[in-house]
């Protein structure tokens, strides 16, 4: 019994591997997907200076706030594509009815989505933040709180693109279904960076962001497996 323990965990990760390989190539062949949701974050901060005020006071003050919506934004941009390609080439089909556990095989593709898209989004964060006038005190918990917090949108986002992985026009219904979800996740990262940037404990916003992310990493690939198997069975 244990060797078959060994021989399944061997198994599963194998699998697991495979997929991330899999994904990070086609990533990378497919760069217009990928650069797309950091173009949209960058044009977007941007543009902020000139249509609201180009004083640093006042991009100060909602630099934190901009930054966090608008790497929700472009998170939620890249998330249709999650499970589509997989869905429209036949490949879901053999996840589905693969032996191996579906939660490692979604978990693999979540942290790919993370890797071309949270990932870079919080890299490019300090540099906006420059141009938005961010005080010094707010670069490393702008930086901490999307790395936590992008990981959850990605965990929190592959439920959604789950369960509309089948409609062909399921944009604006995955919109709806994972904003209310990201809301909190939202609202505790901008306000740590918020309470650092005034010299404040951020303590425990951090641990509800690491909260959020240990429940995402459990229950959001649960959840987005039974989707895809309702999903293909519709």
């Amino acid at each position: 019994m244990v060797e078959a323990a060994v021989s399944s965990g061997s198994a599963t990760f194998a699998v697991f591997w495979a997929t991330l390989r899999r994904d990070l190539l086609l990533a990378v062949r497919h760069r217009a997907e990928m650069v797309n949701p950091l173009v949209f974050f960058l044009i977007a901060i941007t543009l902020i200076p000139l249509g609201v005020s180009p004083e640093s006071k006042t991009l100060a003050v909602i630099a934190p706030g901009l930054i966090w919506v608008m790497a929700l934004l472009a998170t939620l941009l890249s998330l249709d594509g999650l499970f589509r390609s997989d869905f429209e080439d036949g490949s879901l089909e053999q996840m589905l009815i693969s032996p191996q556990p579906l939660y490692f095989t979604v978990l693999a593709k979540v942290m790919v989505h993370w890797l071309v898209t949270g990932l870079p989004l919080t890299l490019m964060s300090p540099l906006l933040g420059v141009m938005l006038a961010l005080p010094s005190g707010g670069y490393g918990p702008l930086c901490v709180t999307l790395l936590l917090g992008t990981a959850s949108m990605s965990l929190i986002g592959a439920v959604g693109a789950a369960l509309t992985v089948a409609l062909r026009k399921g944009g604006l219904l995955l919109s709806l279904i994972v904003m209310p979800l990201y809301v909190p996740v939202l609202i505790f990262g901008a306000s740590a960076v918020h309470n650092a940037v005034l010299g404040s404990a951020i303590k425990s916003q951090l641990a509800v962001l690491g909260a959020f992310l240990a429940l995402a990493v459990v229950l959001a690939p649960l959840a987005a497996a039974g989707a895809l198997r309702v999903s293909s069975d519709g």
